[in-house]
């Protein structure tokens, strides 16, 4: 069915080592913008080069996929594009809208770049009403020199700030890769920044080397200090916090999905409008 629309996936993509679970699970990160990224980070098997033409079809192809596929949770990413004056941020706005289009009780998660921090570019995307925001700090300040020579830790926290700031209903999402040579100190510092920053979820991930050109692992963290890391994210209060050695941005994302439906269960039991009691039942039943 990707194929056929000439779509691409993140997990593909990315190399992601969840791919046979999630896959099988009939769950996949939607990558729009072609494959090709312009920019080169240190820990991502995306190939690097020039972007590739907007394709005018793609929100459409995307939501007739995932109509076709029956998703409920649907998430969206895209490589970085720094050659377009909107930075991909209009093809994201049509992409969320075609989705709900379609389906107008699915959850929309979308995961986008930073836009360079421009806040027009954050506004088309918000606008458009996804229910999840995702952008990810990846590591911690330190180490963005290295991890993510092309952005920044201020401008990521700006981002996710500013979605706030723009629809406060909107849950915002952010992740960081462990192993990367970051202290425990320098994690829970990052924590305490992006809750800061009004995020709502949180996930915690070890990172794994893609290829032998990527940066190296600098340690494998045991499981029980993700679990350390996850109750010092729950104390921080975070509405959901996903920690583990395979915890990647999207995996699993139907579970901080189910909070997100039922807070909307919970408006439509508050609104009396027939069509909203209908849509109630519709999604009660799936």
């Amino acid at each position: 069915m990707m194929r056929a629309k000439s779509l691409h996936t993140v997990c593909e993509s990315a190399r992601c080592p969840n791919l046979p679970e999630c896959w099988s699970k009939k769950t996949a990160t939607f990558m729009i913008l072609g494959d090709t990224c312009t920019r080169s980070c240190g820990f991502c098997a995306i190939k690097v080069g020039r972007g590739l033409a907007v394709n005018p079809e793609e929100p459409a192809d995307v939501a007739g996929v995932a109509a076709e596929l029956g998703l409920k949770h649907i998430v969206v990413t895209s490589v970085a594009r720094d050659d377009l004056a909107d930075e991909g941020s209009t093809q994201f706005a049509e992409t969320i809208r075609a989705l709900h289009a379609q389906n107008p009780l699915c959850i929309v998660e979308v995961l986008t770049p930073d836009f360079k921090g421009k806040r027009w570019c954050i506004k088309n995307v918000v606008d458009a009403r996804p229910e999840i925001y995702n952008h990810n700090i990846e590591t911690v300040a330190r180490l963005h020199t290295i991890v993510r020579p092309q952005a920044k830790y201020e401008r990521t926290l700006d981002v996710l700030r500013t979605v706030k700031e723009l629809d406060p209903r909107v849950h915002t999402k952010s992740g960081i890769m462990l192993g990367l040579g970051e202290t425990k100190d320098e994690v829970v510092h990052t924590l305490r920044d992006l809750r800061a920053a009004g995020v709502d979820a949180v996930t915690i991930g070890q990172y794994l080397r893609p290829t032998m050109k990527h940066l190296p692992v600098s340690e494998y963290i045991h499981p029980d200090a993700f679990k350390e890391y996850e109750g010092i994210g729950e104390e921080l209060g975070f509405a959901f916090v996903a920690s583990g050695p395979f915890i990647r941005s999207s995996y699993n994302a139907i579970e901080f999905s189910k909070k997100v439906m039922a807070e909307r269960l919970a408006q439509m039991d508050a609104t009396p409008a027939p069509a909203s009691k209908a849509g109630m039942t519709m999604l009660k039943m799936a």
